[in-house]
């Protein structure tokens, strides 16, 4: 018995030291095809990086460990970079706050042949949503909240739409994309994925963050907690419905528990194809 007790004491220790320390000081960075029949063909190949959920000041998340994520998206070369919202933390357990200014000016670091944008999500109003717009501006980082913005580089032209958080901003869909011609290839990105259903047709991609892919995974049982109304229909990865097309990163950060398990932080790479 006492053999038994002491096996399943180390397992269980491995776990915790897994879940509290390994994984959420870890980090990744995961490339994924995503085939789009309403991309450009001339924008076939453009590669997309994806940072969300940056929670800086969350354990393990400090202004180092942003400078390393930033050296590694540079070095994945992507034509674009968005970040998908939730440059702060609030109450995480285990966290020092960073002001936003001092992450913003790490983050003005980033560049790509089309640009780095960003929008905010709901820990960035919380805080101070023109708080955290100026710094990232000040850092020549556009913010698009309810915007679009017409890209072109050398081989391609597209349009990107920003939507603002749907728990806290105006989250108007329209107003994005009404300077969009309807025929165009965009992509629409934001922070809360629950906004995707209200997104029409016309968007190749939409791309979103917040859930943080619910932090934890147990296999045989599923994400135990994600924040969205859908449960686990948009809490990670690649989904398809009806046709549209959505992208949810699983972030770098972690908010109220610095746990991941089975969720390890990421910075997601997308390189787009354009498919019949």
């Amino acid at each position: 018995m006492k053999a038994v007790l002491g096996c399943v004491a180390v397992v269980l220790i491995a776990l915790g030291l897994r879940a509290f320390w390994f994984e959420p000081a870890s980090l990744r960075v995961v490339d994924s095809i995503v085939a789009l029949p309403t991309w450009s063909e001339a924008c076939d190949g453009l590669r997309v990086a994806v940072l969300a959920d940056l929670h800086v000041g969350s354990p393990f998340n400090d202004l180092k460990k942003l400078e390393a994520i930033v050296a590694r998206t540079q070095a994945a070369a992507p034509d674009l970079v968005l970040l998908a919202g939730d440059y702060v933390i609030q109450g995480v357990m285990g966290g020092t706050f960073v002001p936003p200014e001092e992450a913003a000016r790490v983050l003005g670091r980033l560049q790509a042949p089309a640009g780095v944008f960003a929008v905010l999500g709901n820990h960035d109003w919380w805080l101070d949503a023109v708080r955290v717009r100026s710094a990232l501006e000040a850092a020549s980082i556009p913010v698009l909240e309810d915007q679009a913005r017409f890209i072109e580089t050398k081989r391609c032209r597209f349009w990107l739409a920003g939507v603002s958080d749907l728990w806290e901003g105006r989250h108007d869909i329209e107003a994005a994309l009404r300077p969009v011609p309807a025929d165009a290839p965009t992509i629409l990105f934001t922070h809360n994925p629950d906004l995707f259903p209200e997104v029409p047709e016309r968007v190749a991609l939409t791309i979103a963050g917040h859930t943080h892919g619910g932090q934890v995974y147990l296999p045989g049982i599923g994400r135990p907690i994600v924040p969205s109304s859908f449960g686990e229909r948009f809490a990670m990865g690649h989904v398809v419905e009806g046709g549209r097309h959505l992208f949810v990163s699983p972030g770098t950060g972690t908010s109220i528990l610095p746990v991941r398990f089975l969720v390890p932080p990421e910075i997601s790479m997308l390189t787009l194809r354009a498919v019949p």
